[in-house]
């Protein structure tokens, strides 16, 4: 029997127009279909962005993009019988992109309008469209560049009760006043005038809108976690606090890496999940859970052919610092960036290249040690050290197609 699609989403028509997503978080933010502890169903979403970044050469819609419109999600879907204190139980049964939409998008914004991890060296908004073919990727922009993908959603969880609503709000807005003018802001806070609240209407949707959480941080109903690893085959365990648990899904990616470097560090997509959903009763004090933990998936694409970039606790102006792993993460992208360089690419499409980067976790003595891992296969087998013995000549990098005035 095949499942039943609950939440179908247009991607011709504005998400703002679709009462079954909605891109805050808010208690009142009604269901939109109900399920029982077992079933299997389907759900479409649209990318992060409700199809505001097109499938073009230009960045300019990356540029201009209003952050506060983000992330739209499909839900909230109510489990019959799930209670505050349970634990929703969904099982992540397979994730793909739309069959009319088989492509994706990556970039990093403008230091103007959201900045990114790297804004200080990339300070203007570029991007780059990957075509999606079955379990691989290439880009026209990011030439020579071939991978398969890891494909999950960034973000998927619960809604919130009011009380653990409004420890957010307090503690989100704590944080931004220690430094008000930074970029990236420290946290996003309630943001009423772009605010979708999928079924609400009138002042009742006017005092959620106005209430209600961002999307952009993971929090303890989980939400945007960005795990690689929630991808098929995976199984994940969420808090639940308000009556039907209220699970909502979206920020659909082909693939990212261990972090988003760029902001928009994976290749986003819109698609369709096939899950299936459970309740533990009471599952939150009897195994002391109150974040969300998942059991990964089995599937993972296996390169065993890459470099390590290293990075230390070092800045750019040669300054020390601290066991600070932002600082040595840093330095471990640029590195890789640079190295990438030496081999045709620029400096933008570098950023926007497949890696993957773990934190090392060495501390020696001050310095806090971070790598960044790039594949070899991923790039065509090209980008490699030539010996000087080495017969092959100096390395070098072959690119399919053209390089286009979207990453440059």
């Amino acid at each position: 029997m095949m499942a039943e699609t609950l939440i179908k989403v247009d991607l011709t028509q504005s998400a703002y127009t679709n009462e079954k997503v909605h891109n805050r978080w808010h208690p009142d933010i009604p269901m939109v279909a109900w399920v029982k502890p077992g079933d299997d169903f389907i759900v479409e979403t649209y990318d992060w962005t409700g199809g505001f970044i097109k499938n073009n050469d230009s960045a300019d819609d990356v540029r201009d993009i209003d952050l506060t419109i983000v992330h739209f999600l499909s839900g909230p879907i109510g489990v019959t019988g799930a209670e505050p204190g349970d634990l929703l139980v969904v099982d992540l049964l397979d994730i793909g992109p739309k069959p009319e939409s088989q492509w994706g998008f990556n970039g990093f914004f403008s230091k103007k309008n959201g900045g990114g991890f790297l804004t200080e060296h990339f300070p203007q908004a570029q991007k780059s469209i990957w075509d999606i073919h079955g379990m691989f990727t290439s880009s026209r922009h990011v030439p020579g560049v071939q991978f398969a993908g890891l494909t999950h959603p960034g973000l998927i969880g619960c809604l919130p009760s009011k009380q653990l609503l409004d420890i957010w709000n307090e503690r989100e807005m704590g944080l931004i006043n220690t430094d008000p003018t930074r970029v990236p802001p420290l946290a996003a806070p309630p943001f009423g005038a772009t605010a979708h609240m999928g079924q609400l209407t009138g002042d009742a949707k006017a005092k959620a809108a106005a209430e209600g959480a961002r999307t952009v941080p993971p929090r303890e109903h989980g939400g945007n976690c960005d795990i690689k690893d929630l991808s098929r085959g995976s199984k994940v365990f969420f808090p639940v606090y308000v009556p039907g648990a209220g699970l909502s899904m979206g920020d659909l990616h082909f693939s990212q890496g261990d972090g988003e470097i760029t902001f928009c560090g994976a290749i986003e997509m819109a698609g369709r999940v096939h899950l299936k959903v459970d309740i533990i009763k009471d599952g939150m004090s009897k195994y002391g859970i109150k974040s969300p933990i998942f059991k990964p998936s089995p599937i993972t694409p296996n390169y065993k052919d890459y470099l390590i970039f290293e990075g230390i606790s070092v800045d750019e102006e040669g300054k020390q610092h601290y066991l600070d792993v932002n600082v040595a993460y840093r330095q471990a992208c640029l590195n890789a960036i640079e190295y990438l360089k030496k081999f045709g690419y620029s400096g933008a499409q570098a950023l926007c290249d497949p890696g993957d980067g773990p934190g090392a976790g060495a501390y020696i003595r001050r310095r806090r040690h971070s790598e960044l891992l790039r594949d070899f296969v991923a790039a065509d087998g090209n980008l490699r050290f030539r010996h000087q013995s080495d017969s092959r000549g100096p390395a070098e990098v072959h690119y399919r197609g053209h390089r286009s005035s979207s990453i440059s």
